[in-house]
């Protein structure tokens, strides 16, 4: 079966879930905490950055999928503030670990509500060819983000 769009978000949407759970899991003052924390910033930032433009934007040019990409827009806004309030914190802090559970709370929300709701009205406006497409597409440009924020 050919690889859709769908198929290359839900991977990385199951990366994020492993690294949320992975991040509540570790313990203060270690290493793998921060390491954690670092591979779910750039996983964030790169799927986020690459499905904006690969699904989003296109679904935001039809009216039927104009309300459910603005929100989805805002979710990664909401997600980015709290990755940016983490990375100001102290990681071995209660405050940190608590703000750490709101980010894994919101997106396990966001995946959960695109996979639900964002799938299913997308997929009614984009074609067949244009799925697989979006894919390649999408695929290529979260590949090149990843490494472009592992540089940073």
């Amino acid at each position: 079966m050919p690889d859709t769009i769908y198929d290359a978000l839900r991977e990385s949407h199951q990366i994020q879930r492993g690294l949320c759970r992975k991040l509540l899991r570790s313990k203060p003052h270690t290493e793998n905490r921060i390491a954690t924390f670092t591979d779910l910033r750039i996983e964030l930032a790169a799927h986020a950055a690459a499905e904006e433009r690969y699904l989003y934007a296109p679904i935001l040019m039809d009216d039927m999928g104009l309300s459910s990409s603005r929100h989805a827009l805002h979710e990664h806004h909401e997600v980015d503030e709290l990755v940016e309030e983490m990375q100001e914190g102290d990681p071995a802090s209660r405050g940190w670990l608590a703000t750490a559970r709101k980010l894994s709370k919101k997106v396990h929300h966001h995946l959960r509500e695109e996979e639900k709701k964002f799938f299913q009205v997308s997929g009614k406006i984009l074609s067949e060819a244009k799925k697989l497409q979006l894919a390649k597409q999408y695929r290529r440009d979260y590949k090149r983000m990843l490494k472009v924020l592992r540089e940073d």
